[in-house]
């Protein structure tokens, strides 16, 4: 045998040696896992939701004629009192106005006085049978449509002297101005936005809510100290009552505006506040800590804990909601049955584990000589 063939033996031998040779795989390790025993108690909780303190009474004013902003003596944040001014326009073609509805008046007044002159002067000649009842009556109802238009002078008057007042602009009640929509020198038309006025009084805590907290909401109008409103940065919370939920959602948020009453609090406006609603207790099936519940295929899942046999499977669960940092389980668990807590992710159906035990505690240091050098 040549030195090429021996190693065309060799090669063979060693390929035939490995492909009769099986390797088994290591044994899958036994995991540790957590667990705790399944319990129903009575669970309860709150909603809080973000709230803002408003005024009760927040009005927009407006001039009711238009014109030139000339002055706006109403700044932000500026306190004022029932009538005190907020802006003026210019008054000069309003006084012009007036003064042309006065000379009109005085105009049909002449008239109407001279109508009433000649109605009595035709009223003696008739007496006298000078002239008809027929001429008498033509005078009186010409006497009429003076006295009429005497009216309508005397209207047009008095409502250009209320539109010359309408150039001032003054505060309906006591308040803070909390916004100012335009600048002097703007030209508004009448019902334009110049200056948002909260007037002084009652307060809302105002805050809103989802789609499936509305009815809820609704359900509370009206109870007094149904929610409570905590101040931020006060431990102490506030009595409230729902008095307003919005009829419509908001078209952006898709949220539901609530108000609610807390009386005549010593809260700045704008303040932010929690708003809290208590939710009655129930019982549920289990409150179990976040890190027991996972998805799977689109279910809610835990995993049982056989301890006869030291091995999982996977249990679907109903889910109620969230307590803490806890997850509330309405359905799908018994009493005394074992979940594992930790290490959900890793496990498989029918998988041996082991029960997790605390490591031992480091020994403590060796104690010092009691004896001293000299």
């Amino acid at each position: 045998m040549n030195i090429r063939a021996f190693r065309v033996f060799a090669v063979g031998a060693a390929v035939t040696l490995a492909a009769c040779t099986r390797t088994e795989s290591p044994p899958e390790p036994v995991r540790a896992v957590r667990t705790m025993t399944v319990s129903a108690e009575a669970v309860g909780g709150a909603h809080e939701y973000a709230a803002e303190i408003r005024a009760r009474t927040e009005s927009r004013l407006s001039f009711r004629v238009g014109g030139k902003i000339t002055a706006r003596p109403a700044e932000v944040g500026q306190r004022v009192r029932a009538g005190q001014l907020l802006a003026q326009l210019d008054p000069a073609d309003l006084r012009l106005q007036q003064d042309a509805a006065n000379a009109g008046l005085q105009s049909v007044q002449s008239s109407h006085e001279l109508a009433r002159a000649e109605f009595r002067r035709y009223q003696e000649l008739r007496d006298q049978g000078f002239i008809s009842s027929l001429e008498l009556e033509r005078r009186e109802t010409t006497l009429k449509a003076q006295r009429a238009q005497l009216e309508q002078a005397r209207s047009q008057a008095s409502m250009q002297g209320n539109m010359a007042s309408y150039a001032a602009l003054t505060a309906t009640a006591a308040g803070v101005v909390t916004a100012a929509e335009v600048e002097v020198g703007a030209v508004v038309t009448s019902g334009s936005p110049v200056v948002r006025l909260a007037h002084d009084g009652p307060r809302d805590a105002v805050f809103a809510v989802p789609e499936d907290g509305a009815a809820g909401m609704r359900a509370l109008l009206g109870k007094t100290g149904a929610i409570r409103v905590r101040p931020w940065g006060a431990a102490t919370p506030l009595p409230a009552t729902v008095r307003e939920v919005a009829a419509a959602a908001d078209p952006a948020t898709r949220t539901f505006l609530v108000k609610a009453d807390i009386g005549a609090a010593p809260l700045q406006l704008g303040q932010t506040a929690t708003a809290v609603i208590d939710l009655p207790p129930r019982v549920a099936a289990a409150r179990l800590p976040l890190s027991a519940v996972l998805q799977q295929q689109g279910q809610t899942v835990v995993w049982l804990l056989d301890r006869a046999t030291m091995t999982v499977k996977v249990q679907p669960v109903v889910v109620a909601g969230a307590d803490g940092n806890a997850v509330v389980v309405a359905s799908g668990l018994s009493a005394g049955q074992t979940v594992v807590t930790a290490g959900v992710h890793t496990l498989t159906p029918g998988q041996k584990v082991k029960l997790f035990e605390s490591p031992p505690e480091a020994a403590t240091a060796a104690a010092p000589a009691s004896g001293v050098s000299r």
